[in-house]
């Protein structure tokens, strides 16, 4: 197979995960002693580092018609198994690789005004250095391995990020709920690494899909490598019914929600499906449950932002359901526009999960929406900021959520699935609502605050700041990259990756037409729509919330408690596997392994208690017992032999 080279490719590609690996190293290993308080430079410098390089490597491929592969030498030489260490840019790769190190950057610099002070501030940024590695390894890597092993190392970052503040039960709680969940994905994902394999000989992205497009595989076998591989997105992205670590993830500090829980690590299931799309194109069952799960998710995760009164937990949730959005998306063959949303949602979400950090840091760490409120003047740059990301998550026009979003249903609707485009409008309508909410319980109002907390209350400082306000413009003007709709920068420099699989649906998108306009009309009305509703529900009849509660209150209290399901899976999985487990230890580890190592104790204390009184201790008794053995020989040999 033959590659295109730019002469300086085979060394910029690799750098850009190398740099925020030496800062990880660096840091780690150097940080307690020596850098401690300025922990946060190298980092930082590494992430901008990568970003400039990103843009070298983008500025190469727009103007190549296939990627660049770099291999540095063979990895995994195991028979038939050849993998090795090698990369790939190419026009998906590259629009990834930029958001992550663009988002990163801006989301390191200000955790060094989030984090100053913190006993584990090294310790934090290399974790943060670390993730920054696995993810670009995971975004990069020019097969399915590479893709596994950033993907299980971007797991284990979470992990520790998650459960940073490890002295804290509920923490340290949430990070291994994260850590399991996705083991139950990831099973999955290996399961469908190891079918492609025994399918076509070979795991290299381009050959797999070769392969496909020329030789195919039995439907059932495209099937179950699908769903296997999608069950790995599934954890990874917080989908139904793996979406429960997310929540509870934001046990970290913010900055940790904002860049893997909003920007970068939850996006990596789309990106692997968007990455696959051939496969996934090759199973209409596959598709069918991938805008299924996708379209369930979207409503089932805002419906329960509605009641939640933790700033961040909102957040949260409106994560679950924007990313249930994106699958809907691939689902139904619409790859571009999903990984549009994806670019977009992490301007927005990286935004309003900063804007929240901002808000917790100038309350001393409250994070209840209850007890907040008049904020608007008293922290005004995290009250501006933190509403273009509102107004672009809620889809309003123009900001950048509108584009995505919108094109999102557009199609959605064009292709027929009627059912799918109004589980996504009416989510879009619970969206608006719940995250005006969020503005209004804030920012609004009278002061709720405790006398103490509200003393105190000041602005972030610039480090916190800037970064919101370069979020905040790109929420407004980062959606215009896909302007017109479905024919924008964006969509003309994607369209090549996903030719292969358009070709294989039989997908040929028509022009902006007058059913396109009614579209975005309708989706403005609706999510417009949840922005009075909200507006009516906490600024002009603020009793209204507590009187639709207990007018509803079964629905209000399932809808509290996330519908029941940490309870239903509390009582169920969590109780099988413990209660199974200590059956077994009854069952079988005690009765049969500990009894087999008990008996053979036994038996030897048996033996020993029968040959002990033959210890007497007098040399005449051990004299008689040795001629008696010599005489028993002696017979024994005489009348073996006849003598």
């Amino acid at each position: 197979m033959e590659h295109e080279f730019a002469s300086y490719m085979n060394w910029i590609v690799p750098l850009i995960p190398a740099l925020p690996l030496t800062a990880f190293l660096v840091t780690i290993f150097f940080g307690k002693w020596f850098i401690k308080e300025q922990a946060h430079w190298l980092p930082i410098l590494a992430m901008a580092a990568a970003f400039v390089l990103s843009l070298l490597v983008w500025w190469e491929v727009r103007q190549a018609e296939e990627g660049f592969y770099v291999e540095l030498f063979t990895w995994i030489p195991v028979g038939d198994l050849q993998v090795p260490l090698a990369f790939y840019a190419d026009r998906l790769s590259t629009a990834m690789i930029m958001m992550v190190t663009g988002v990163a950057t801006l989301i390191f610099i200000y955790s060094k005004g989030y984090m100053h002070g913190d006993p584990g501030y090294y310790r934090f940024f290399s974790y943060l250095s670390l993730f920054a590695f696995s993810m670009l390894v995971l975004v990069l890597g020019a097969n399915y391995v590479m893709l596994f092993f950033g993907w299980e190392a971007v797991g284990l970052c979470s992990y520790y990020l998650i459960g940073f503040y490890y002295h804290k039960t509920s923490a340290a709680a949430a990070g291994k709920k994260a850590f399991i969940t996705n083991r139950v994905g990831d099973f999955g994902f290996s399961l469908g690494i190891f079918l492609l394999f025994v399918t076509f000989g070979t795991l290299t992205y381009t050959e797999v899909f070769e392969a496909v497009e020329v030789e195919g595989a039995g439907t059932a076998t495209m099937t179950a490598i699908a769903l296997l591989l999608f069950m790995g997105a599934m954890g990874k992205s917080a989908q139904f019914p793996l979406h429960v670590w997310l929540p509870d993830a934001m046990e970290g500090p913010t900055p940790v929600s904002a860049l893997i829980h909003a920007a970068t690590m939850v996006t990596a299931g789309v990106y692997m499906v968007a990455r696959s799309s051939v496969i996934f194109a090759s199973s209409e069952t596959a598709m069918l449950v991938v805008a299924g799960i996708g379209a369930f998710t979207a409503i089932f995760a805002a419906s329960i932002g509605i009641a939640q009164t933790d700033i961040k937990r909102v957040m949260a949730y409106s994560t679950v359901s924007q990313l249930g959005y994106m699958f809907m998306a691939l689902g139904v063959g619409a790859w571009i526009p999903a990984i549009f949303h994806l670019i977009t949602h992490a301007f927005f979400k990286a935004l309003l999960f900063l804007g929240s950090g901002s808000v917790i840091h100038a309350l001393s760490g409250e994070q209840d929406m209850r007890r907040m409120g008049g904020l608007r003047s008293r922290i005004p740059y995290t009250y501006w900021t933190l509403l273009s990301g509102a107004i672009a998550l809620s889809g309003i026009f123009p900001f950048a959520g509108f584009w995505s979003k919108d094109e999102i249903l557009g199609i959605t609707f064009k292709d027929g699935a009627y059912i799918i485009w109004a589980v996504g409008l009416v989510a879009a309508f619970i969206t608006a609502f719940y995250t005006f909410r969020l503005i209004f319980m804030t920012f609004w109002n009278e002061s709720r605050m405790e006398p103490e907390v509200e003393k105190h209350v000041h602005e972030s400082p610039w480090s916190m700041t800037v970064p919101l306000m370069v979020l905040g413009g790109l929420s407004l003007v980062g959606g215009f990259l896909g302007f017109p709709p479905e024919a924008g920068v964006f969509h003309h420099f994607l369209e090549p990756v996903f030719e292969p699989a358009n070709e294989i649906l039989g997908i040929h998108h028509e022009a902006f037409g007058a059913i396109d306009l009614t579209l975005m009309i309708v989706s403005v009305a609706v999510a417009v729509s949840g922005v009075i509703l909200a507006y009516f529900f906490y600024v002009r009849q603020r009793d209204l919330p507590e009187k639709a509660g207990a007018a509803a209150q079964p629905l209000y209290k399932a809808i509290y408690n996330k519908w029941y399901i940490d309870e239903i899976y509390d009582a169920t999985v969590v109780r099988l596997v413990i209660d199974g487990s200590r059956f077994l230890w009854r069952s079988f580890d005690a009765a049969v392994i500990d009894g087999i190592v008990n008996g053979v104790g036994k038996l030897w204390e048996v033996s020993g208690a029968a040959v002990r009184p033959a210890q007497t201790g007098k040399v005449q008794n051990y004299a008689g017992m040795m001629f008696a053995g010599v005489f028993v020989l002696l017979s024994a040999v005489i009348i073996a032999y006849g003598l």
